[in-house]
């Protein structure tokens, strides 16, 4: 489990393509303090294994279903990526709950800058619309955010100038993708309550 607040602003050292998978290599002196064989790593709000760890570098095997499903397949030598560490029982839940499965991609659309923050519109798939609200928790690319405007097929959100410095959001430019995860207890309801009206009345 993770809280979207990010720890560190990694980046991609190497890719090996492996058919219908791929490994990385992911440079995270942060992260990777203490981390073993086997510990999970958010990677742009994707939860992936660590296979091996050394010299503050971690390697992880993405598999197709997350390359479909993620915008890690886009990633390249160079490429700067958000990383978070999972939360620690007893610790502060600093953004929202975040499993680090990965629901969608987005793309950004805009970015309109303000004197201190900036607002951002980024794209949505139809499937995800009903689990966004005004005001509500979405992590874009592992980011914990609060929605400023939902629409249909997009939603917008206001980046202040610590989450522009020290996450790759402050690096997205419009058309380039991002990955999405909606708030996972609107889903648990939505499953609950459609549930509850299938059963037979007594």
């Amino acid at each position: 489990m993770f809280t979207g607040i990010v720890e560190e602003l990694g980046e991609v050292t190497a890719v090996e393509k492996l058919g219908d998978s791929s490994r990385f290599r992911l440079r995270g002196p942060a992260v990777t303090e203490g981390a073993r064989h086997g510990d999970s790593i958010a990677v742009n709000g994707v939860c992936l294994t660590v296979v091996e760890t050394g010299d503050g570098e971690f390697t992880a095997d993405v598999m197709e279903e997350t390359l479909k499903r993620s915008s890690l397949g886009a990633l390249d030598v160079g490429s700067r990526v958000n990383l978070e560490r999972p939360m620690a029982v007893g610790g502060r839940l600093g953004g929202h709950i975040v499993q680090g499965h990965v629901d969608g991609t987005g793309a950004i659309v805009a970015r309109t800058p303000s004197e201190n923050w900036e607002i951002v519109k980024v794209s949505l798939p139809a499937e995800l619309s009903r689990y966004v609200v005004e005001k509500g928790s979405i992590t874009v690319d592992g980011v914990s955010l609060t929605v400023v405007d939902a629409g249909l097929d997009y939603f917008t959100i206001s980046l202040i100038p610590t989450t522009l410095a020290l996450t790759t959001l402050g690096l997205k430019q419009p058309g380039d993708p991002v990955n999405l995860e909606v708030d996972v207890i609107a889903k648990y309801v939505e499953r609950l309550l459609g549930a509850r009206g299938q059963e037979d009345p007594k």
